[in-house]
């Protein structure tokens, strides 16, 4: 457990380096526990004026504990020397390789740091003390020298202090008209005046310009709420948008109030701003729909300075039948002619994918009601020419997924299509009934016919990275196997070969750039395989499963199943196999009680088929049905001891798991992690749930095992955050849980981890979660009587 992981590669748009990013899996409760401030949806340090936690709310802001490049010419390492207790985030390449740039999470700030791509010297950048409340704080400038940042502004003074007595009560006032809160908007919204004036305090930014060379720092404009940045590609024009009173206190920060404005910079010590949209506040917003007015701003990459965005012609609500729910509007500088519709989707628009040719974009819509997404080439140059219908399939298909397309890095930083002539590049993971097998495909765009360069074998887990050359003949990869832990190869295609439907028709041979060792040997000795079944109405399962250290096939030991639920509107593509059990064996949470003598049946399938506007009505029969499809598979392999079974799942997985060990007898024991298990208390919906508790009260009450803790006997364990952010996870939901089973006289623990959020950060939590596990499963499933 407290072995490192393997290293993520961040590899140079020179592609001449690989920067290996080692993160810390697990801080310290002290740092879980620093001190923070809810602020509509974002967690804020006052100490040193970072960001507490992911996007989401879902963990806490992540550390890296080591850099070293690699140069992929001779393998040759350059370990990086960062300063003794830092935290640094993820780097950033400039788009030309010479450097990279990184936050640093410091004591009393959050620093700026500087590196050379080449020999890996890093330095901070005096007095840049950024703002990352609302994240992109910083980002290069097309001419990739110089830093667009956002800081703490100069001269702040102390915070507003809280009123030692309240000015008045907290009032909130509906006219009406609905609004609805989502169920995956954060809980932390702002309560009172005093928080907005906090909230006020702590977003406040000033833009800045920082020069790479010299560590010259230029304002921009003057302090606000900026929210997001984006520079245009001629360097000139930069996209601000700016949040603003009034504010809400049931929504959080993303839909208050805004200003979308260029800032044209091109005067010396002058800026001019040109607005290009005023958002009112979108507290209103249907679930799972979108705000009303212009949205999804984005520069065209390879114009200087051309503008598209998206306008809801439903007024936002998926519930609305309407021709095109969607219209894509373009503008151009200097932003004073009126903005041309450009293109209209039948469904929610979802987004361009730029080529570097300027004939050739991807847009890409997006069908919540059927799990469906299509995807048109369109000339955005001439739009005589009717758009190209390129991919039109269900967002449930893993066998025929087509990848995506693989980009590269134009001088000016921006991401476009990587393009050969009249050809594409796509990647994908590859899905199979083998499991995922990552390929690398060239798509011509005129035949839309695909041709296979490379796939990876059914021993490993090899997935593209990127090319190497000014052509597709190096890439490199990135290849694992459960004996082998992930390295970088540099892979070079050969000749054409005959080779079967969906192998690659290019031979390649492959070189190791990076030599990271094995962590864990002893981990090796845990074996692993898919397993492929069938549910008792023919539906196709599959699950993995690992055996203790030691095992002789035929003996039956304690197994813990492993699952988390899925919704699918297609039976035929719930059964696809996703996954491999090729990757390397790596042991987190649940997994290490592999060390304990259990077999483990892991992300079995738990599919929940129906049309996504009513799925849930047969929720629970098709939960246990799935279970004892899954248990009866591994009892006929001859592993698992039907008296000795155990299941455990995380967050929706957790309500799986209580409602498991309530409605059927499949399990001894059950442990739900961070779990939702009273749905009423969401009840505008919940994952692809889309009505209301007032429109399917029925549906909310079967599904919520809170409303059955008179007959849930089976022991059952409950861990949670104390700060959990996720709304469906309030940590109210596992108090309640807990004193209806212990009321009715069921058999329950409850585990409150302290300062944790939906998943669980500290070493000192999780090994507090291990042990949990391990004595729960010991003492009720391992030495579980037979019935």
């Amino acid at each position: 457990m407290h072995a490192p992981s393997p290293p993520v590669p961040v590899v140079s748009p020179a592609k001449d380096m690989i920067l290996l990013v080692s993160w810390q899996d697990y801080p310290p409760i002290s740092r879980v526990a620093t001190p923070f401030l809810r602020l509509a949806g974002v967690r804020v340090e006052p100490k040193n004026h970072s960001k507490h936690d992911t996007q989401g709310g879902y963990g806490i802001t992540m550390c890296a504990s080591k850099f070293e490049l690699v140069r992929v010419a001779d393998s040759a390492e350059t370990p990086i020397a960062l300063p003794a207790g830092a935290c640094p985030g993820n780097p950033i390449w400039a788009a030309d390789g010479t450097r990279f740039a990184f936050v640093n999470l410091a004591p009393e700030s959050v620093e700026l740091w500087i590196g050379d791509g080449k020999t890996g010297e890093v330095h901070p950048v005096p007095g840049a003390r950024l703002n990352p409340m609302f994240n992109n704080a910083l980002q290069w400038m097309p001419d990739q020298k110089k830093l667009l940042v956002k800081l703490v502004p100069e001269g702040m003074g102390a915070p507003p202090p809280e009123p030692v007595v309240p000015i008045g009560p907290s009032i909130q006032e509906s006219d009406g008209e609905k609004g609805q809160s989502s169920t995956y908007e954060n809980r932390d919204t702002l309560n009172n005046a005093h928080d907005e004036d906090l909230f006020d305090y702590y977003a406040a930014s000033q833009l800045a310009l920082v020069d790479a060379a010299t560590a010259a720092i230029t304002p921009l404009g003057k302090p606000a709420n900026y929210e997001s940045l984006s520079a245009a590609p001629d360097g000139l024009h930069i996209l601000v948008t700016a949040i603003h009173k009034p504010y809400s206190y049931v929504t959080t920060y993303d839909r208050f109030p805004q200003e979308v404005q260029v800032w044209d910079t091109s005067q010396p010590n002058q800026v001019v701003v040109q607005t290009i949209a005023s958002l009112p506040l979108a507290d209103r917003v249907p679930i799972r729909g979108v705000p009303k007015g212009p949205r999804d701003f984005s520069w065209r990459p390879t114009d200087p300075a051309t503008l598209t965005w998206a306008e809801a012609l439903d007024g936002g609500d998926w519930n609305v039948t309407v021709p095109a729910r969607d219209k894509i509007m373009l503008q151009k500088a200097p932003f004073t002619s009126p903005a041309v519709e450009i293109a209209r989707t039948e469904q929610r628009y979802e987004g361009f994918v730029w080529s570097e040719r300027p004939s050739v974009a991807l847009l890409n819509e997006y069908d919540n009601n059927r799990h469906w997404r299509r995807t048109f080439i369109l000339d955005v140059d001439n739009l005589q020419k009717k758009p190209r219908l390129l991919w039109d399939l269900s967002t449930d298909e893993s066998y025929a997924d087509p990848g995506y397309p693989v980009t590269r890095q134009l001088a000016n930083g921006f991401g476009v299509i990587s393009q050969d002539g009249d050809s594409i590049f796509l990647t994908g993971t590859g899905s199979s009934p083998d499991g995922d097998r990552p390929f690398l495909d060239r798509l011509d765009l005129n035949a839309l016919k695909s041709e296979r360069l490379f796939r990876s074998d059914k021993t490993s887990y090899e997935q593209f990275l990127s090319f190497t050359g000014p052509d597709a003949k190096t890439f490199l990869t990135w290849h694992q196997s459960p004996v082998d832990p992930p390295n970088a190869f540099a892979r070079t295609l050969g000749k054409p070969i005959a080779a079967p439907l969906g192998e690659a028709v290019v031979a390649s041979t492959s070189v190791a750039v990076t030599h990271i060792p094995d962590p864990t040997p002893a981990v090796r000795a845990i074996q692993k395989r898919l397993v492929k079944y069938k549910r008792a109405d023919g539906l196709d399962l599959s699950f993995t499963l690992y055996t203790p250290p030691g095992y002789k096939e035929g003996t039956r030991v304690p197994t813990i199943l492993y699952a988390y639920p899925l919704d699918y509107a297609d039976a035929s593509k719930a059964g696809q196999v996703t996954g491999s059990q090729e990757t390397f064996t790596r042991l987190r949470q649940y997994r290490l009680l592999l060390l304990a003598g259990y077999a483990i049946i892991d992300d079995a399938s738990f599919p929940i088929v129906g049309d996504p506007k009513k799925a849930y009505d047969t929720y629970l029969e098709q939960l246990v049905a799935d279970a004892k499809a899954a248990v009866d598979e591994a009892v006929r392999l001859g592993v698992a001891d039907p008296n000795r079974i155990g299941v455990t799942g995380h967050s929706h997985g957790a309500l799986m798991t209580a409602n498991l060990v309530a409605h059927s007898d499949l399990f001894r024991a059950g442990v739900a992690t961070s779990g939702s298990y009273n749905k009423t208390l969401t009840p505008f919906g919940f994952q692809n749930e889309q009505r209301s508790v007032w429109q399917a009260p029925d549906v909310y009450m079967k599904v919520s095992p809170f409303f059955f803790a008179d007959k849930l006997k089976t022991p059952l364990l409950i861990v949670h955050g104390a700060e959990d952010a996720n709304p469906g996870t309030t940590p109210i939901q596992a108090n309640k849980l807990y004193e209806a089973i212990r009321g009715n006289g069921g058999t329950t623990r409850l585990v409150v981890l302290p300062h944790e959020p939906h998943w669980y950060s500290a070493m000192e939590s999780n090994e507090q979660l291990i042990y949990e596990m391990l004595r729960w499963f010991d003492k009720y499933v391992k030495v579980a009587p037979p019935r």
